[in-house]
């Protein structure tokens, strides 16, 4: 087939699919904005596409997030438009319709499948919306209508898909129903066998002390430190976890950009915000045993996740992280929000601890307590990485499932 990929920062959620699927004899290219001239990348050709210059426009502050989107749809759909003008014309059309680039591309190729990554779909309800009192709109009666026009891309995209994958049920389940039952959930797959448990690993970064598996590590992991991700419940409770931890060391890895929710202060930014917040809470030598590191390669993220004795992971109701789950491969000990997303893989008791997501003392006992017992480290540590290898491997598992989808797709009626 000729497989063709759409995805901002290809190659995101397919960098295993489509090189697999390269390597099975597919005639795979992507389009995207990450790169500025055309590549190869693991049997995949990589092509450009850019977004033009605008004069500013004034729209609806509700149609912001719709107006992006159709600009980068028309834009993908000229960069696509000259592939076909040169006699391109893909089988099947994957893409991650999350910034609109595939919205137009069925208007080109109507005899391609398309099939979309379904990330989530923004529901108005408690506790999609307004789960953290202290972030709540300042007018929170406009916020479903704010959320409906959010949602217009999805729904333009639904007609023209003939299905879908998510990586998770709770993610597949936000979409409406006449959508949903054309969703396939598979996870986009762990690595166990680069994820695994290393008794005799070293971490060396710039700037900080070595770090083994024998100093009492604790680890805190968002790609940007921010509320969705609970850094604000996490940076509050710091205080009175050093004082309960005289000997741990806290890792806390992550940019301090903006992925979710909404921006701070102009001119601040929420790592920076908590931080002072609990500033003086802290003694010069208890922020001694604090190590803030911006985000890190793969290699050494995973080396901070084997090296750590408990790992805490606080989230919104929202998409699942997969340093939670590469973590619960390295067979970290984990403490995590109690909430929906995290439950479909921590189970408490065997696979983790849970705690309601704004309980600070709750957070602090329970790291406290599996630093303390070293059996029950172990024993929820083996339960977690079990359950990687048998639900969500990326060889055995996730990989094969995702290539029987596209082979699927590929055979399913047009939805045009």
């Amino acid at each position: 087939m000729k497989i063709l990929f759409i995805h901002q920062n290809f190659p995101g959620q397919y960098k295993h699919l489509a090189p697999a699927l390269a390597a099975m004899g597919h005639d795979c290219t992507a389009l995207t904005l990450k790169v500025d001239a055309p590549t190869t990348w693991k049997g995949v050709r990589v092509l450009p596409y850019t977004l033009p210059k605008r004069s500013a426009q004034v729209v609806h502050p509700w149609l912001v997030d719709l107006d992006t989107k159709v600009t980068r749809g028309e834009a993908c759909w000229r960069a696509a438009k000259q592939m076909a003008d040169q006699g391109y014309a893909p089988d099947l059309i994957l893409a991650h319709p999350g910034w609109g680039e595939s919205m137009f591309l069925r208007d080109l190729w109507p005899k391609a499948r398309m099939a979309i990554y379904c990330e989530l779909y923004h529901e108005a309800g408690y506790p999609h919306l307004n789960f953290d009192p202290e972030f709540m709109a300042r007018e929170p009666e406009i916020q479903p209508l704010r959320i409906r026009m959010k949602n217009l891309s999805n729904h333009l995209h639904f007609p023209h898909a003939e299905a879908g994958i998510s990586p998770t049920a709770f993610q597949a389940d936000t979409f409406p129903p006449e959508f949903r039952d054309r969703i396939t959930v598979c996870h986009d797959g762990i690595d166990t066998a680069w994820s695994v448990p290393d008794p005799d690993v070293t971490l060396h970064l710039k700037g900080h002390p070595k770090f083994t598996r024998e100093m009492e590590i604790i680890t805190f992991i968002n790609r940007n430190l921010e509320p969705y991700r609970g850094y604000h419940v996490f940076m509050r409770a710091l205080p009175d976890l050093l004082r309960a931890r005289p000997n741990a060391r806290v890792l806390i890895i992550g940019g301090d950009e903006v992925s979710y929710g909404a921006a701070p202060p102009k001119g601040q930014t929420w790592k920076q915000i908590f931080r002072d917040e609990v500033a003086d809470q802290i003694t010069p030598e208890e922020w001694q045993r604090v190590h803030f590191i911006d985000r890190i390669p793969h290699d050494q993220l995973t080396r901070v996740l084997q090296i750590s004795r408990v790992h805490v992971y606080l989230t919104y109701p929202f998409v699942l992280s997969w340093s939670l789950m590469e973590a619960m491969s390295c067979g970290a000990a984990i403490v995590a929000s109690d909430t929906a997303p995290v439950r479909e893989v921590i189970t408490d008791g065997q696979t983790g601890r849970l705690i309601d997501f704004f309980d600070r003392d709750a957070l602090v006992r329970e790291v406290s307590d599996l630093l303390d017992d070293a059996d029950a480290r172990a024993r929820l540590g083996a339960a977690a990485r079990q359950l990687m290898i048998d639900k969500y491997d990326l060889q055995t598992i996730c990989l094969p499932k995702q290539i029987a989808w596209v082979e699927d797709v590929a055979k399913l009626p047009l939805a045009l």
